[in-house]
């Protein structure tokens, strides 16, 4: 018997017991493949041995120190070097312990800024059909994961939703990637002037979607549109890369890729690589400077924000893969995944769509190719995969269609920055056993 509450009572997890480089060892000794960093976390593998001799010498010099009366050395490196590297504008760090509290804080910095310059009537949010921003209530109010919201929508703030840039889905027939990349874009501009353009604070996007959706990227310029859109209109541009940064597509922020820069941008998973439990808000010059010229503070805070253990490993993590140039082997090893990927599921009857960037790639999962219906959300293709995954010694993250019936299962892939090709040869073909084995049954 367990006391722990799990994620699914009636199927209690495998325990396990070690792990190191791209592999975990459960308790009966089989190992596994960690072709999904966990949920696109472990940036690094396991038990990188500069990051675990970082966290001990962190551990020997101060574990906590609360952020109402300390800052320390590694919290200020950590975000120097974020900083350093950050799309232009961002100036400022906010250090939390996950991605669902970067986003709450993203969203409360783009409520004060406003109250900050005079305008407290901007108070609506916007956000995407079927993106995922984290599970806390405000977090979860900006997400468009029905499935997820349904049980809590008593619960949840007032959020505006409109389509996703989801080229597989809703690009039309002979319509150019420029002409839906606009067409996707102009949603934004219709919500606004429909609520008023002096009511809406921001819009929140992921530039690639993560697993609710299964790795899917813009096309054309549609951020490009939508930087402008928020610019015409006074409104702040929120890009949660909880899931895509932090080097996943293979530039370190992800949003590099569509030539823009946010207002407010959130990270977690691979900034701490699964090492510790760390995310933060990166704010721009004009939200700090409307911060510190008005009230002098943001009001907010957590208990272990800044936490120099978590900001150790995130500044471990991070001086790792500058150091071993590892965004290299992401663009390299992405495009050697994506080669596999068509190989094995090209011409699959039952794979509609093959799509990422980097190493954050995904196959989508239909009942029929030419019409692109799903399968029966009943028959849990994706829980089977899944199944059949781990039966076969890999980890890969599966998520079911959407209860709008027009989604089909997918697997998201996300490996550790330091996969090599021979490592994703036998990815490739575990999982297309896993995925014969699940559509037999």
């Amino acid at each position: 018997m367990t006391h722990l509450l799990h994620r699914s009572i009636h199927t209690p997890p495998r325990k396990a017991v070690s792990a190191a480089g791209i592999h975990f060892t459960d308790a009966a000794g089989k190992q596994y493949i960690d072709a999904s960093g966990g949920a696109a976390v472990s940036c690094l593998g396991h038990a990188h041995p500069d990051v675990l001799a970082a966290l001990h010498a962190q551990l020997d010099r101060l574990a906590y120190a609360h952020t109402g009366f300390f800052t320390s050395d590694v919290a200020e490196a950590l975000a120097d070097t974020l900083i350093a590297s950050a799309p232009e504008g961002l100036s400022h760090v906010y250090l939390v312990s996950g991605g669902s509290e970067a986003v709450e804080a993203a969203l409360k910095m783009a409520r004060q800024y406003f109250t900050e310059t005079g305008q407290p009537q901007r108070r609506h949010i916007i956000a995407r059909r079927q993106s995922y921003h984290g599970n806390t209530l405000g977090a979860l109010a900006t997400g468009g994961n029905e499935w997820r919201r349904a049980q809590f929508k008593p619960l949840l703030m007032q959020a505006h939703h409109i389509a996703p840039c989801y080229a597989y889905r809703e690009q039309h027939a002979g319509e150019s990637d420029a002409d839906y990349a606009l067409r996707a874009a102009g949603e934004l501009e219709a919500k606004i002037l429909e609520l008023g353009p002096d009511t809406v604070a921001a819009f929140v996007a992921e530039p690639v979607v993560g697993a609710t959706s299964g790795a899917v990227p813009a096309v054309g310029d549609y951020f490009k549109h939508i930087r402008a859109i928020c610019d015409r209109y006074g409104v702040l541009l929120i890009l949660d890369e909880v899931m895509c940064g932090m080097g996943r597509t293979g530039s370190l922020y992800a949003c590099e890729h569509d030539g823009i820069a946010p207002d407010l941008l959130t990270i977690a998973k691979g900034l701490g690589g699964g090492y510790q439990p760390i995310g933060a808000t990166l704010l721009s010059r004009k939200i700090y400077d409307a911060f510190a010229n008005g009230s002098g503070f943001f009001q907010h805070g957590h208990t272990y924000m800044g936490h120099p253990m978590a900001a150790a490993a995130g500044l471990a993590v991070q001086q790792v893969i500058a150091r071993d140039n590892l965004l290299a082997n992401v663009r390299d090893m992405g495009a050697v995944l994506r080669e596999n990927l068509q190989s094995a599921f090209g011409q699959h009857p039952h794979i509609g769509d093959i799509r990422g960037r980097g190493l954050f790639q995904a196959i989508e999962l239909v009942a029929d190719r030419d019409t692109k219906a799903p399968f029966d959300p009943a028959r849990k293709i994706h829980a089977h995969i899944k199944r059949e995954a781990m039966e076969r010694g890999l980890m890969v993250y599966p998520m079911g269609g959407t209860i709008d019936g027009v989604q089909g299962d997918h697997v998201l892939l996300a490996p550790p920055f330091i996969v090599t090709r021979d490592d994703l040869g036998q990815v490739t073909q575990r999982l297309s056993d896993a995925v014969k084995a699940a559509l037999a049954a």
